[in-house]
């Protein structure tokens, strides 16, 4: 259970410098676009990345060469989606999802906040963490793809919610109750 063998432990440490190796130089290859921040889908293909190091280097089963291929073809997988998703907006569309709306003008935008699964709590402490100190202050505050909140402090003098997703009831200058 605790030791198997002097064989298994030097295969184990062979396979983990080389496929550590193989994946530093696919990485450099593939660019910096393939573990840049993420979004859902990169953080899927992080961690399949991940399981498939983690096969190589602890199943007998998977011999170094496979297990290179299959990671030569994730990072190449990856790298043909994000190319796609740079040259085709509609390709991009069915991949990635939208930036939300969740802060207008300082009203709380609550279905959007229920749809997103994001309470007050985190978006106070967004604004917080930006170094807002007056919510009233704030004109938007936006979901984006990977999960962080971005806080605008001026909506008008910019085209920052150009790509937003916006419930049907906002519009740049129209401004809607408290809630």
């Amino acid at each position: 259970m605790f030791f198997e063998n002097w064989t298994q432990l030097g295969r184990t440490l062979l396979l983990a410098i080389l496929s550590y190796m193989a994946l530093i130089i696919f990485l450099r290859i593939s660019g910096n676009r393939t573990l840049s921040k993420m979004n859902a889908f990169d953080l899927i293909v992080t961690i399949a990345l991940g399981s498939t190091i983690a096969s190589i280097i602890t199943s007998q089963k998977v011999p170094l060469v496979q297990g290179l291929v299959a990671l030569c073809c994730l990072i190449l997988l990856q790298f043909s989606v994000t190319w796609l998703s740079v040259r085709s907006p509609r390709f991009a569309r069915v991949i990635r999802s939208s930036p939300k709306l969740v802060v207008y003008k300082g009203n709380f935008l609550e279905n959007e906040m229920k749809k997103n699964r994001i309470t007050r709590q985190e978006i106070i402490q967004a604004i917080r963490s930006s170094g807002g100190g007056k919510f009233r202050e704030v004109d938007a505050v936006v979901l984006e793809t990977d999960g962080t909140l971005s806080i605008i402090s001026n909506v008008e003098e910019s085209a920052v919610l150009e790509n937003v997703h916006m419930p049907k009831d906002i519009a740049i200058g129209k401004s809607t109750s408290k809630n």
